[in-house]
């Protein structure tokens, strides 16, 4: 069994909004990561947050997973079809 990790924090007013920020210990035993997408309850006596899925990728880290040996090349494999110039 894992200790529990308690955390208080403030509700600031972000945008229209408010926000509550979740520090590193509490976000990494809750398994969440930027851009990971969650489910919010309101339930009896507070609000539950719930990890459904795995993190989305930023632009950058999907550049930087791209292989042009794999994901690259023509999508086109024939000759020139009309009058294309190069």
């Amino acid at each position: 069994m894992t200790a529990t990790i308690i955390a208080e924090q403030t509700v600031q007013v972000w945008g229209n909004g408010l926000a509550v920020r979740i520090t590193a210990p509490v976000a990494k035993a809750a398994r969440f990561a930027q851009g990971s997408p969650i489910r919010i309850e309101v339930v009896e006596g507070g609000v539950l947050l719930r990890a459904v899925g795995e993190p989305k990728l930023t632009l950058a880290q999907k550049l930087k997973a791209f292989d042009p040996a794999v994901h690259g090349g023509d999508a086109m494999t024939s000759g020139r079809v009309g009058a294309e110039v190069f």
